[in-house]
C-alpha cells in the first residue's frame, strides 16, 4: 500500500515536470486556455454564487444567534464583521474549493479519462505532441488565473446573502451590518485567503488530470477514476489547509 502510494507520488511529480513547460504553440495554448476558462470556470459561476448566498444568510443568522445568547452584550453591529471574517478566512476559499473539487475535478479526470481509454492521448503522443503540457497546462493557468475571482464573487455574494437574511428575518438593522462590514480586517486576513486559493486551484487543475491521464481500462474505470479524483483532491486541499494555516497565521 506505502510502496504504491509513493509511485503514485513519483509519477504525479513526473506528470507536472512535463506539464509545467513552455507551450509548443502559443495559438493553440491561448485557444485552449479560453475553452478552460469557459469549462472550468465560467461554468462554475451560478453554483457559486447560489452556494454562497445562502451560507452568507445561514452565517450571519447563526452569528447573531451566538451573539444573543452570549452573557456579555455584543453589539449588533458584529454580526456583520463576524460573517465577512468567516466568509474570507474560512468559507469562501475552503468550502467553495471543495464544491468545484468536486464539480471541477469530476470534468477534468473524465475528460481526460475518456481520451486515453479512446487512445487520443497516444495520437498526439505519435505525433510528438507533449500530451501532459498539451492537456494539463491550460487547465492548471485557468484554474490558477479563475478560481481567485470566483473566490472573491463568494465572498461578495456571501456578505450580501447575510444582509438579505437581515432584512427577512429583522434580527439585525441594514446599517448595523452594513457597519460590521466596513469595521477593519488585517490584511493578513486577505492574504491567506488568496493563497490558500492558489495552491487549492493548482490541487483542483493537476491531482484529477493525473488520475485521468493514467485511467487504464474502458468506461467504467473512467468512471472510477473520477471518483477517487474528486476524494484525493478533497484530501489534499484539506491537508494543504493546515500546512497553509500554521505557516501563515500561526
Amino acid at each position: 500500500m506505502l510502496k504504491k502510494f509513493f509511485t503514485a507520488v513519483g509519477e504525479y511529480i513526473i506528470l507536472l515536470g512535463k506539464s509545467l513547460q513552455k507551450p509548443q504553440k502559443m495559438r493553440v495554448f491561448w485557444k485552449l486556455f479560453m475553452r478552460e476558462i469557459n469549462d472550468l470556470g465560467v461554468n462554475s459561476f451560478g453554483l457559486v454564487v447560489f452556494t454562497s448566498i445562502f451560507v452568507g444568510a445561514v452565517v450571519a443568522i447563526q452569528m447573531f444567534n451566538n451573539f444573543d445568547a452570549s452573557s456579555f452584550p455584543i453589539p449588533p453591529s458584529f454580526v456583520g464583521y463576524a460573517t465577512k471574517a468567516v466568509l474570507v478566512l474560512e468559507f469562501a476559499p475552503t468550502i467553495i474549493s471543495l464544491i468545484l473539487a468536486g464539480k471541477v475535478g469530476s470534468y477534468i479526470a473524465s475528460s481526460i479519462g475518456t481520451m486515453r481509454v479512446s487512445e487520443q492521448i497516444d495520437a498526439l503522443d505519435i505525433m510528438g505532441v507533449n500530451s501532459p503540457n498539451f492537456l494539463i497546462f491550460p487547465k492548471i493557468i485557468a484554474c490558477i488565473l479563475f478560481n481567485p475571482l470566483l473566490i472573491a464573487i463568494s465572498i461578495v455574494f456571501g456578505i450580501g446573502g447575510g444582509y438579505i437574511a437581515g432584512i427577512l428575518t429583522g434580527n439585525w438593522t441594514e446599517n448595523d451590518y452594513i457597519v460590521g462590514i466596513q469595521m477593519y480586517m488585517p490584511n493578513l486576513f486577505i492574504y491567506y485567503a488568496f493563497t490558500k486559493t492558489i495552491v487549492f486551484a493548482f490541487i483542483i487543475a493537476t491531482v484529477p488530470s493525473y488520475f485521468g491521464y493514467n485511467v487504464k481500462g474502458g468506461s467504467l474505470e473512467v468512471g472510477r477514476a473520477s471518483t477517487q479524483a474528486v476524494v484525493w483532491t478533497m484530501v489534499f486541499i484539506i491537508i494543504s489547509e493546515l500546512i497553509l494555516t500554521q505557516l501563515i497565521l500561526s
